[in-house]
């Protein structure tokens, strides 16, 4: 994999670790689908604008791309980040990182099914080893204490976000070939804003929801999450894509619980263990094993 397209997915992994905090201030002030709307919304403009400053034009909207596009913004955008989000409410943040780690596997089968990529022997190692450096990342005591009681609704909607994310990785590989990251990237956001919009604003109707009732660290998470997380990183994820296999650049979703730990040692002061450390270590060889595979 060349250099450029680990720095985009190291960079994109980063931003998501750090969502989960963004995230969780957001929705202590603001309903989840809206939530989900109004980061849609700042990533849209920021796609036009970029766009724009590139001086590129947008014409992807054609009759055989427009349903490929459509369902790849439900599958990576909008309804993506619906069912995520409210499955987060109704399961515990541990149960929803465990069930995180089935991501890269769900790509392997996806991407071998309907791209033809191959299974090899040092890809399926690679994996193996990436997910035992995030088990001690995670704590085997977590991994211990699962268990399927408590809301099953929840999780239900978090595995199948996950699943989710996988067909979009692999919908996105395949149609890389015709259209350029951004222009793909920024048709999804797009249109997942368009059809997120109205769902919001039900959802605050049905609340009595005002958007004046939004606090300033709210709005700042908002800003974060539509200009680094579904702006910026899924545009870098999937000029990934365009450089390599999408299994290859699913493992790399592997790295994110070990950048969580690093962001709240870095913003929340939590010590750095041992265990951070070592299972860092793993999960770098992991990915590397993978990518020669």
């Amino acid at each position: 994999m060349a250099l450029k397209a680990k720095v985009a997915l190291l960079t994109a992994c980063f931003f998501w670790a750090a969502s989960f905090i963004a995230t969780k201030i957001a929705l202590s002030s603001i309903p989840p689908i809206t939530v989900v709307s109004l980061r849609l919304i700042v990533s849209s403009i920021f796609f036009i604008f970029w766009i724009y400053l590139k001086g590129e034009k947008f014409d992807i909207f054609t009759r055989s791309n427009i349903l490929p596009l459509l369902l790849l913004s439900l599958f990576g955008s909008g309804l993506h980040y619906v069912i995520q989000t409210i499955g987060l409410q109704y399961t515990t943040a541990a149960k929803g990182g465990i069930y995180a780690v089935t991501a890269p596997i769900t790509i392997i089968i996806i991407a071998a099914v309907f791209l033809k990529e191959k299974i090899t022997l040092r890809k399926v190692a690679g994996v193996i080893i990436a997910l035992l450096g995030v088990m001690i990342v995670m704590g085997f005591d977590t991994i211990l204490e699962f268990n399927l009681r408590g809301n099953l609704l929840g999780d239900l909607l978090v595995l199948i976000s996950i699943v989710m994310w996988g067909i979009f990785t692999v919908m996105g590989k395949s149609i890389t070939s015709k259209m350029s990251a951004l222009k793909m990237t920024a048709a999804i956001t797009i249109i997942g804003a368009i059809y997120m919009i109205p769902a919001g604003i039900l959802e605050m109707k049905s609340k009595s929801f005002s958007l004046v009732s939004i606090n300033s660290d709210a709005w700042l998470s908002i800003l974060f999450l539509g200009i680094t997380c579904s702006f910026l990183a899924t545009l870098l994820y999937v000029y990934a894509l365009t450089m390599s296999e999408s299994q290859k650049v699913g493992v790399y979703l592997y790295t994110i619980p070990p950048m969580t730990q690093l962001i709240a040692f870095l913003v929340l002061n939590e010590a750095i263990g041992i265990s951070l450390l070592a299972g860092s270590a793993i999960v770098i060889s992991g990915l590397y094993l993978t990518e020669k595979g």
